[in-house]
């Protein structure tokens, strides 16, 4: 599928991970870009000197996210990838300052940023877009000790059905993409061992992170009557559809 030059995305988290992986795709592929992400230094790196606008922001800050959205003329699509997790442990273990950390990226930014695009996209000219939530296959199955990422992930599935239905009157699309051990410095754990709900330490499958960039790319290339809702991308043999 050819692209006209002026298919634009914003992707929030864009300083490492799938966001830096997932902006280089768009990049290469001729999108005009926009990253944002807490760290301009690491903007820059994920930029690798293509031209990109770059937008310092804290996703949970909601004036910051207003006024980094202002400076759009337009937005084709946004990837509404930032979030954190928190190291695992049981829920009455976990100091309420961590979830309340978790829960300000992971599901405060995630309803700023898909509000400030949803505006932009119901009244810009033509109008409409694309929504594209990073979930996790958390959203389907938890892991040991994650109560505050996996209570978030499923907040993120509970935002992406209710913009599907919103968008629609603007033709407005929302899809989610659930990943599974993509090779990440967050995900880095997995190739040393990490606890399974069986209660033994096992090292677990990962994939490539442009595996996700390019399905990422795939998702937004896509006509906007045309949507993927939820898409499950995973190392084939991680222990998801088994786990427990």
């Amino acid at each position: 599928m050819t692209l006209s030059p002026t298919q634009s995305i914003l992707i929030t988290g864009a300083g490492a991970g799938i966001g830096r992986a997932t902006a280089r795709a768009f990049l290469a592929a001729g999108w005009e870009v926009t990253l944002l992400g807490r760290r301009p230094e690491a903007l820059a790196e994920t930029a690798q000197g293509h031209p990109a606008r770059l937008i310092a922001c804290d996703v949970g800050d909601p004036a910051g996210v207003e006024a980094a959205f202002a400076q759009l003329p337009r937005l084709d699509v946004l990837f509404n990838n930032a979030g954190i997790s928190a190291p695992a442990a049981p829920i009455d273990e976990i100091p309420v300052e961590q979830w309340l950390e978790v829960s300000r990226t992971n599901i405060t930014g995630m309803f700023l940023c898909a509000r400030a695009a949803f505006g932009l996209m119901r009244r810009q000219s033509p109008k409409g877009g694309r929504i594209i939530n990073n979930g996790s296959i958390s959203a389907h199955a938890p892991r040991p000790g994650s109560a505050p990422y996996t209570m978030s992930k499923h907040a993120v599935t509970g935002l992406t059905r209710t913009l599907g239905l919103d968008g629609r009157a603007f033709d407005i699309a929302c899809a989610q993409i659930d990943i599974g051990n993509a090779l990440t410095d967050m995900a880095a754990r997995f190739t040393k061992g990490v606890p399974q709900a069986y209660g033994q330490i096992r090292v677990e499958p990962v994939m490539d992170v442009d595996h996700v960039a390019r399905m990422v790319l795939h998702m937004a290339s896509l006509p906007l009557d045309v949507n993927t809702p939820f898409v499950t991308l995973m190392a084939r043999d991680m222990p998801y559809l088994g786990r427990g």
